[in-house]
């Protein structure tokens, strides 16, 4: 297995992806997991993941995505849509399955649900939206995390039309908004970012310790 620093001193946001290069199966899946297996504020994943196969959608979402080559090229394009508003009925679903899965008792769970109701359920609903969001967000880290790891190339994104994403992936129906995409795959030879020195700040500048 390869050193993790040195993965993560290899990544970097692919701006041209070979078009002829696909993942396997296995190795989506792979990634996949790895968001399934994020970390996320009380367990509660509030989002979807979408990845979009059809050729002739990555063509619209290009155009929403200002033809961006990326969404195209790419072997894969994964979508982080989080909720737009948390309901108690989605509160509730979450406790029925850690009951569940754990073989607890629903009332075993009453101090995590009145928590729950004192704070998420407590946000308006722009407030549990940014919340989602941000969840989505270390979703998308674990992916990246993940995939230089396995030396396979992503793109994080925000360049995108939000509206027209969520209009052609039908997500305002069911609660959810677009928050962040990557697109996934084997850079381009082509690509002359993959030979430009790593930028971060020093430790010095970055790490306090108290």
């Amino acid at each position: 297995m390869s050193n993790y620093i040195e993965d993560l001193n290899w990544r970097y946001a692919t701006k041209k992806f070979d078009a002829n290069k696909e993942l396997s199966s296995e190795d989506l899946e792979t990634l996949l997991e790895a968001i399934q297996l994020s970390a996320s504020s009380y367990g509660l994943q509030p989002y979807e993941i979408i990845v979009v196969k059809d050729a002739a959608l990555r063509e619209e979402l290009k155009l929403a995505s200002w033809n961006q080559t990326q969404i195209t090229d790419a072997s894969e394009i994964i979508v982080f849509a989080n909720k737009t508003q948390i309901t108690t009925e989605y509160v509730d679903s979450y406790l029925e399955d850690i009951a569940e899965t754990r073989s607890l008792k629903l009332e075993d769970l009453d101090g995590l649900k009145g928590m729950l109701e004192s704070t998420i359920l407590k946000l308006n609903p722009e407030d549990q939206s940014l919340w989602a969001a941000k969840q989505a967000y270390i979703a998308l880290g674990n992916l990246l995390s993940a995939a230089a790891n396995m030396r396979i190339d992503t793109c994080p994104m925000e360049g995108f039309d939000i509206a027209k994403y969520d209009e052609l992936l039908n997500l305002k129906e069911k609660g959810l908004t677009t928050a962040v995409i990557a697109t996934v795959g084997y850079r381009s030879d082509e690509d002359q970012s993959q030979f430009a020195a790593k930028v971060r700040k020093s430790k010095n500048d970055l790490i306090n310790v108290l």
